[in-house]
């Protein structure tokens, strides 16, 4: 009994933002320690991990035949259960101080607009990587937790939360989720649309992690002054060669036209459908942007523009799912009525 007494006593709480692109971990009592790509690299043959987070991510477009790597959750989801479980359980182990200890409780935050067979998946996927008790969230709860919104007040607030699979939006009262609108486009779909725009307009091939790159240093949602331009290294259609070229944020911005249109007006649906009461709360308080997508230059000017209503970029928007997570994680009686 002494034994099972002492082994408790390692038990560890966790938070995990589980993302299409980064997942994030939060240990009760440390905060966030870690914060990597959601990437596994696997031995073709074998199956076995060779590596995950940021190694698997240097090896992601530069691997040979006998090595894949995957990306095991997609628009938000998990894709490929095997690999997800394996994901979570190599991360875990990075930040373990213990070797003995256990993990105790995990809340795991989700799309808003995921089915049940999702929730039971990622609910498997926790339990397999140790964990005793699994805990779900909303992503936009999350995220309005994280950034200090009063969540069980009888006053609407509305969260946008922008990640790499999915765009979630989400009307909060009285510690409930009052309107929500989940798009499966993010971060993802945006990399893919520059991707496309310059291999139709330019005939130039890039890979994923050069669009990353274009998107931040110069994408936009609106016009800059000045413009920026940058130099990208891609190959040729046409003559199959390597080539260098410079490209503008006026290019980047044309490219982004389609999925930030989807964004804005998944918005503008949900101010739609949001009771009156509560859509006053939101013009006097305004939308919170969160998530790495919220980060595009102009977005938040692009949205006011399309909404009329006072629109704000939270601060570090990166981990508020997951800081919203954690402060979840440390008083779960105190937020029992968030938690699924």
């Amino acid at each position: 009994m002494a034994r099972f007494t002492d082994l408790f006593n390692f038990a560890t709480d966790i938070a995990i933002d589980l993302g299409t692109v980064n997942t994030l971990i939060y240990i009760k009592g440390r905060g966030i320690v870690l914060n990597e790509p959601s990437i596994v690299a696997l031995n073709r043959t074998t199956r076995k991990v060779l590596a995950v987070g940021y190694e698997a991510e240097q090896m992601h477009e530069r691997t040979h035949r006998e090595i894949e790597t995957i990306r095991p959750l997609r628009d938000g989801v998990i894709a490929d259960y095997e690999v997800a479980e394996q994901l979570i359980r190599h991360l875990i182990r990075k930040v373990q101080t213990n070797w003995m200890s256990a993990i105790r409780r995990m809340v795991v935050c989700v799309p808003s607009g995921i089915t049940e067979v999702e929730k039971r998946a990622v609910r498997d996927s926790a339990e397999h990587a140790g964990a005793r008790q699994v805990y779900l969230i909303d992503e936009p709860m999350a995220a309005a937790i994280g950034i200090g919104l009063s969540v069980s007040e009888p006053i609407g607030n509305m969260v946008v939360d922008i990640g790499g699979g999915t765009t979630e939006i989400a009307v909060i009262a009285l510690s409930g989720i009052v309107i929500d609108e989940s798009i499966r486009v993010g971060g993802n779909e945006i990399d893919n649309a520059i991707v496309q725009y310059f291999k139709r307009n330019h005939n130039l091939l890039i890979g994923h992690r050069t669009a990353e790159r274009i998107k931040k240093e110069v994408g936009s949602a609106v016009e800059l002054e000045p413009e920026l331009e940058l130099s990208v290294k891609g190959r040729d259609l046409v003559s199959g060669i390597p080539k260098i070229r410079t490209i503008s944020s006026e290019d980047v911005r044309e490219a982004l036209r389609d999925p930030i249109a989807q964004i804005a007006s998944a918005v503008i649906r949900c101010l739609e459908r949001t009771p009156p009461e509560l859509g006053a709360d939101i013009l006097d308080r305004g939308i919170m942007l969160t998530g790495g997508g919220s980060m595009l230059k102009g977005l938040d000017e692009l949205i006011r523009g399309r909404v009329d209503l006072p629109v704000y970029v939270a601060e570090d928007p990166l981990t508020a799912v997951v800081r919203g997570t954690g402060q979840v994680l440390e008083d779960i009686d105190g937020y029992e009525k968030v938690l699924s």
